[in-house]
């Protein structure tokens, strides 16, 4: 049995972290060019009420592509880490990126400190070093951290097995839905979680998961193509042809993403395009974003949760991308390929046992970076599960969110 949600406040609270359940949402914009980092801040907010993890605040699970620390002004205690992945680092990888400087913005949800508090963003290279850094104090008191009364977006649980402190909080998200048609909406947002639920090991733990699906309304119908000259008004402001990839399917408005989705309690997105073009996306403690009528929509959208909940590597390869993303000297932090520099720290166990491979191909490279399985969920769309690797790390990190 897990602590009640007023024990589990009154623990935070003696640390330092909460005066009461409330979120910290801090906004900052990544900006540069392939060479060239810079962050800035943007601006503070708080709301009510707290749906992120309760347990293993002081730590992260994955060392991810960027981390964010707050830590308390007067003791130098942690109080909360996390880590993530952007799409800026992602656009650093391209050929653009050598020719223009760019901005994007960020989203992070912290609990709200009790007294003045440093936060750090640290975003790393390729090679894990520190490439750009930002340190700045939030106090709980400033005036100018701006208290959204959210207008509550209309919503309906699909799985609610207890409050937002107590499980894992995924909102499945309206994109390209007009107001006539949201049952379609609710009805794809039922079939995504299916999904999800489908494949091991989301089933045997979906007693700790809550399932929201949140109808926000667009202009019109279906989401931007560029590639085919299609604009839409839609709520989340998608589109196809990301980094002019066809079916790379994002949206770079985040700060109107978490500003439409306030007043329900999530952690984790997933968003539906009301569209049948093939593509989709999923960043690391960001979002999912994937297509919700193509005859692939429900292995898409597991392996695109896959990316976004926890940080799984694409396990196929094309040696299509403009620089390699993995080097023979530096082991992946994802926990489904290696190069083999560290080997131990991956599923070199489960291959001793006869439960996994080393199959070279992965992480986009055909060279130098090795997969765990001849299929697997985060290989191809015809896989009909995740592969025992993926499986662990799955679990792993779904207990990370609920220990006991």
């Amino acid at each position: 049995m897990r602590h009640g949600i007023l024990t589990i406040l009154a623990m935070v609270a003696s640390v330092g972290l909460w005066a009461q359940s409330q979120t910290l949402r801090l906004d900052y914009i990544f900006s540069g060019t392939d060479k060239s980092v810079e962050i800035s801040l943007d601006e503070a907010y708080c709301f009510d009420g707290w749906a992120g993890r309760t347990v293993n605040l002081k730590k992260v699970h994955l060392r991810g592509n960027g981390q964010i620390c707050m830590t308390d002004v007067q003791t130098g205690d942690t109080l909360y880490r996390q880590s993530f992945s952007t799409l800026f680092q992602e656009w650093q990888a391209t050929e653009e990126a050598t020719k223009v400087r760019k901005s994007f913005e960020n989203v992070f949800l912290l609990p709200m400190p009790t007294a003045e508090a440093e936060v750090k963003v640290m975003l790393y290279d390729f090679w894990g070093n520190v490439v750009a850094s930002l340190s700045h104090k939030v106090d709980p008191k400033d005036v100018l951290i701006h208290h959204l009364s959210p207008k509550t977006p209309e919503h309906k649980y699909l799985m609610l097995n207890g409050t937002p402190e107590e499980k894992i909080d995924v909102a499945i998200v309206a994109e390209g839905y007009t107001a006539e048609e949201m049952d379609t909406f609710y009805a794809d947002a039922q079939a995504a979680m299916e999904a999800i639920l489908a494949h091991e090991p989301f089933g045997q733990y979906k007693d700790r998961f809550n399932f929201v699906a949140v109808a926000l309304e667009s202009a019109e119908s279906g989401v931007s193509v560029p590639g085919r000259g299609e604009w839409k008004d839609t709520a989340l402001k998608s589109h196809f042809n990301t980094f002019y990839m066809d079916r790379y399917l994002t949206t770079l408005r985040l700060k109107n993403m978490h500003d439409k989705l306030c007043g329900v309690p999530y952690e984790h997105i997933v968003i539906l395009a009301n569209t049948d073009t093939y593509g989709g996306g999923g960043i690391y403690n960001s979002y999912t974003l994937t297509t919700a009528h193509h005859p692939a929509f429900k292995p898409v959208v597991v392996h695109e949760f896959g990316h976004s909940f926890a940080g799984l590597g694409d396990e196929y390869y094309y040696d299509d991308q403009y620089v390699e993303y993995y080097y023979p000297e530096i082991e992946p932090w994802e926990q489904n390929i290696t190069t083999l520099a560290d080997f131990e720290s991956k599923w070199k166990d489960m291959l001793e046992a006869g439960e996994a491979e080393l199959l070279e191909g992965g992480g986009y490279q055909s060279k130098g970076v090795y997969r765990p399985a001849k299929d697997c969920r985060m290989h191809t769309n015809r896989a009909e599960s995740f592969c025992p690797v993926c499986q662990r790390a799955l679990g792993r990190i779904i207990e990370f969110y609920t220990a006991e």
